[in-house]
């Protein structure tokens, strides 16, 4: 199949990427390169664009005759979205409604979309199932239920089938050190506690540790970014089959503490990791964990790389090799 990629020079959409070209299909990248990379891409199939741009969207779907669209192209720092909700609104809804829109003119009905565990705000039972009740607490996760609303409204009007995928946390790097997670600035747990670890940080905050849990501090779903890949093949697979729109959440099912994840990366790295203890963050639920058995059943969809150890680790050989200065392989 023929995939347009929207965002696919990013952490997921390139480990996304290299899953389809693994697996024999043709994806082409569309990305501005805010927050993606030119290297984690094969030079060839990127387009370096903006959905705002809807003139070059639409030459770009008008000329391809793709199968399906991935979107990945969503800005999603929820403390940003709470600072700057416009900036918020304007990326993650109104551009894709422009990519929608050059949808729709070019006849291309399968759209799997990046959605977030956002969309459930603070739980009222853990874990986390698709049918839990909705009520995003920041812009970021507002924006997504919006297009995921949108999503529906054009399933009626246009016939657009849609799967919509709620990430709880992703985490590590592809096992043979190709593709890795290269944020700036980083606000991801695992990258922050490792940078600590190459002595780029001076110790890890742990940002609250009075919260209802085992050891007071939040707990987490996370889950390896392989592996979400792997779940976007099997959401495109299942709407080639059927024709029929899904939301599945995805997460291993299993919560870790911060306290946790930071032993867990003092055990990968050798290292001490000094933490601090710092004031909670406003929002933050105590526990996000996910039920993603909707996916196991209906898909067949098992994840690879499920144990924490293991996410951690391919991390730290990602993050080691990039802090010792070796360049990224191009593909």
């Amino acid at each position: 199949m023929k995939i347009l990629i929207v965002g696919g020079a990013g952490y997921i959409g390139s480990h996304v990427t290299l899953e389809l070209l693994e697996k024999g299909h043709d994806p082409l990248v569309f990305d501005n390169l805010s927050t993606g990379h030119a290297w984690a891409v094969p030079e060839e199939r990127l387009v370096r664009g903006d959905l705002a741009d809807k003139r070059l969207l639409a030459d770009t779907l008008a000329q391809g005759r793709f199968d399906a669209v991935m979107h990945f192209a969503s800005f999603i720092q929820v403390g940003e979205s709470v600072s700057d909700p416009l900036k918020y609104y304007e990326n993650n809804v109104a551009n894709t409604i422009n990519l929608l829109g050059a949808m729709e003119k070019n006849g291309v009905k399968r759209f799997v979309f990046s959605s977030t565990a956002a969309v459930y705000g603070t739980p009222d039972v853990v874990p986390i199932t698709e049918v839990a009740r909705l009520a995003p607490e920041n812009p970021y996760g507002r924006s997504k239920l919006m297009v995921e609303k949108i999503l529906a409204d054009c399933e009626q009007a246009w016939g657009l089938t849609s799967v919509r995928l709620r990430y709880f946390n992703a985490a590590g790097a592809h096992p043979l050190g190709r593709i890795g997670e290269a944020h700036e600035p980083e606000s991801h747990l695992i990258p922050l506690i490792l940078q600590v670890a190459l002595g780029n940080r001076e110790a890890i905050a742990i940002n609250g540790s009075d919260y209802e849990t085992h050891d007071g501090t939040c707990v987490r779903d996370y889950i390896h970014v392989c592996d979400l890949a792997s779940a976007h093949l099997l959401a495109l697979e299942s709407m080639v089959a059927d024709g029929r729109s899904r939301v599945y959440n995805l997460g291993n099912g299993q919560g870790y503490s911060i306290r946790e994840v930071i032993d867990t990366c003092r055990t990968v790295t050798g290292h001490a990791i000094p933490e601090q203890l710092a004031p909670r963050r406003p929002g933050d639920p105590a526990k996000l964990v996910a039920s993603a058995e909707r996916i196991r059943d209906d898909l067949g969809w098992i994840p690879r790389y499920s144990h924490l150890e293991t996410i951690v680790e391919t991390a730290w050989q990602w993050h080691r090799k990039q802090n010792a200065g070796q360049e990224t392989p191009q593909r």
